[in-house]
């Protein structure tokens, strides 16, 4: 911190140097203003705009810890770092083979200081997780997420899904792009297919699952829960799902928009009517459905 916390002393300086300018001498300036004449010969010294921009309160940190990292270790450490792109804790143990001794927060520290280390941005909001409901009917809860499964004539080619945890009955639609104006419609889409109104909704934290997507469904009556952090069996429903989907209806078909958008609504058809599911007592999705 500085060394002088009051305000008013950049502008006493400043004053003081004015003196010494207009001809008054650095003892009698001194006497005036209560300080030091080499106090005052140090101001003149520092001035370089001659008395018209305030000499500002300097911090009183030393310039060079005597403690700081040698520059070899510093350059170690950031070439561990752009090497392999290892944490730091990997980084240490690496640095500790090659017979260089350093601690982990000394790593961490001169990480953040060089830059390497992606922090949280200040403007992403925390979401805060509902508690998980009782699944007693059909739309109790509805996990939805999507999943990047390659090129597609030089195009990301995305897939949304969801499923209901209590009948299985299941919902799939391919996409070139995702985001929360893609996400909503696709919900939409699912309620009026579904027959049963969905109650929660738990997704991830993407971004296609924002806070706005929150408060739309939300003004619609459907609650928003996201997954645990570092929980991924939390959606362990629908990530079955989706590698159902891939195995039995992607992986037999070309890669291509139009044949994704003509075979995953046949192979969702016959996932929801036809598919016997032994979780179900090897009855399909409709049939709970139809049953409760």
């Amino acid at each position: 911190m500085a060394y002088s916390t009051n305000p008013n002393l950049p502008k006493v300086r400043q004053q003081a140097v004015n003196l010494i300018y207009r001809g008054w001498s650095v003892r009698r300036t001194a006497r005036y203003v209560g300080v030091y004449p080499g106090t005052v010969s140090k101001w003149l010294d520092k001035d370089r705009w001659y008395g018209r921009i305030p000499l500002a309160t300097l911090s009183s940190r030393p310039e060079h810890s005597p403690n700081a990292l040698p520059d070899d270790i510093v350059g170690a450490i950031v070439r561990q770092r752009k090497k392999r792109n290892r944490c730091a804790e990997v980084i240490q143990q690496e640095l500790l083979n090659q017979g260089l001794t350093v601690s982990l927060s000394s790593v961490k520290r001169t990480l953040e200081r060089q830059g390497l280390i992606r922090k949280r941005s200040p403007w992403k909001r925390w979401h805060f997780t509902l508690p998980r409901p009782e699944i007693q009917k059909p739309g109790d809860l509805i996990q939805i997420d999507t999943v990047h499964l390659g090129p597609c004539n030089q195009n990301r080619l995305y897939v949304y899904a969801l499923i209901d945890v209590f009948s299985r009955w299941a919902w799939a639609l391919p996409s070139l792009r995702i985001n929360t104006h893609i996400s909503l419609r696709f919900v939409r889409e699912a309620l009026k297919t579904s027959g049963f109104p969905f109650s929660m909704l738990q997704s991830d934290h993407g971004s296609e699952f924002s806070k706005w997507f929150t408060k739309v469904i939300e003004d619609k009556g459907v609650l928003h829960r996201h997954s645990r952090v570092r929980k991924p069996t939390d959606n362990g429903h629908v990530e079955r799902f989706i590698q159902t989907l891939q195995k039995d209806c992607l992986d037999r078909i070309p890669r291509t928009m139009k044949s994704w958008q003509k075979e995953i609504p046949e192979f969702i058809r016959y996932y929801n009517l036809e598919r016997p599911h032994m979780g179900l007592d090897y009855k399909t999705p409709m049939q709970v459905v139809r049953s409760y």
